[in-house]
């Protein structure tokens, strides 16, 4: 008995992660002529639709199940006692597919959701770029006013810039926590010398300006800066994209709960990504309604979250990409790290950690103080 169970053949086997699947199905001497079409059917995906009445979610569900995929709705649908559910639906991306095209026959207006399906099912390869940080206030939380000097940054604006960053990123008001907002008279001030550099210079690099008020933005804009960043996501200046679209300009729209003077007053979500992707995806259309059309989301890292929120952040960053536009992230030098003392050299090192994996994710933007040490480890990945 023994001998026969010593003799069976002993199997090996190991996981492989989805975007290598085309590696390995080369590996295994797969058909080359058939690799690249035979890789969706190994690439899996979940994906969370919100707000399907009964009949479009059970159309959904049966339509999922025929090709050998699922759908899971609210227990209630079957029976169409509740209004409406969202709905979680998996499958590979040729399974997704192939639900789409049969979505595109059926009523109810589920033929939109199968275009939208395979709109959010295309998966493209992205490489972060980076935004480098430029405060110029005197209170800044990792640098302490380094910068506050016109001379000082300018000098540090055009080291960035040759140290690889793809965006200048400029505040004249700290946005930490527990800061009191500063006068539109006084960003001006500290932003003038800024903007006459960049002006007479002719700079090429994209500038973005941190602020949330919509004169500093007219300011700025006519100026020549070409983006606003504001991390309050409109929610500070009900006028700002009216004044962005003015000047057919760009927007980073920051995921904030409440302001920076009380956004760490104890905050609490009841889904804490969808509450935020749904809050940046009704900004999104805002800012499309009002003509803006480049439109960069930020889930806002530290801004009205416990550490415990930006880390699942961090590790659901990819879930942002449904949004359907470029997503940008900023853990640079924040209280997340857990060091207190102002060592910037362990900042930026603990800070580089965690982009890596945001990097290998693909986010589009990282917005961060040291260029250098992150351009380094985009071209090493």
């Amino acid at each position: 008995m023994f001998s026969e169970y010593s003799s069976m053949q002993q199997f090996c086997l190991k996981d492989v992660k989805s975007e290598y699947i085309l590696d390995e199905l080369a590996n295994i001497g797969f058909d080359e002529g058939y690799r690249f079409t035979a890789q969706d059917k190994f690439n899996y995906k979940n994906i969370k639709i919100f707000n399907l009445n009964p009949a479009q979610a059970n159309i959904l569900k049966q339509t999922a199940l025929s090709i050998g995929a699922d759908c899971a709705t609210h227990k209630e649908v079957i029976r169409g006692g509740i209004e409406k559910s969202d709905v979680i639906m998996c499958g590979s991306i040729s399974q997704i597919n192939k639900i789409a095209e049969k979505l595109k026959t059926q009523p109810f207006k589920l033929s939109v959701l199968g275009e939208e399906i395979i709109r959010h099912a295309d998966i493209k390869k992205r490489k972060t770029k980076l935004a480098g940080i430029l405060n110029v206030t005197p209170d800044s939380f990792s640098d302490g006013g380094e910068f506050f000097d016109p001379s000082n940054a300018i000098k540090h604006l055009v080291k960035m810039i040759e140290d690889g960053a793809d965006l200048i990123d400029i505040g004249a008001e700290s946005t930490r926590p527990f800061a009191k907002p500063v006068s539109y008279e006084e960003q001006v001030s500290r932003l003038k010398p800024i903007m006459k550099f960049i002006e007479k210079e002719q700079l090429q690099i994209p500038v973005s300006v941190d602020t949330r008020d919509s004169k500093v933005a007219d300011f700025v804009l006519n100026s020549g800066v070409k983006i606003i960043n504001d991390v309050s996501g409109f929610d500070y200046d009900k006028k700002m994209p009216a004044i962005i679209a003015q000047y057919n300009a760009g927007v980073i729209i920051q995921h904030s709960q409440g302001s920076p003077e009380n956004m760490q007053i104890s905050p609490a979500y009841k889904n804490l990504i969808d509450d935020i992707f749904l809050n940046l995806k009704s900004k999104i259309k805002l800012a499309k309604e009002n003509g803006i059309q480049n439109i960069i989301a930020d889930p806002g890292i530290g801004f009205g979250k416990t550490k415990e929120n930006n880390f699942e952040i961090i590790n659901r960053a990819e879930e942002f990409f449904g949004l359907g536009c470029p997503i940008m992230f900023g853990v640079s030098r924040k209280s997340l790290l857990g060091v207190t003392e102002n060592d910037n050299t362990l900042k930026d090192t603990l800070t580089a950690a965690i982009s890596y994996p945001l990097i290998q994710k693909g986010i589009d933007y990282l917005r961060v103080h040291n260029i250098k040490l992150h351009k380094y480890i985009i071209d090493l990945t």
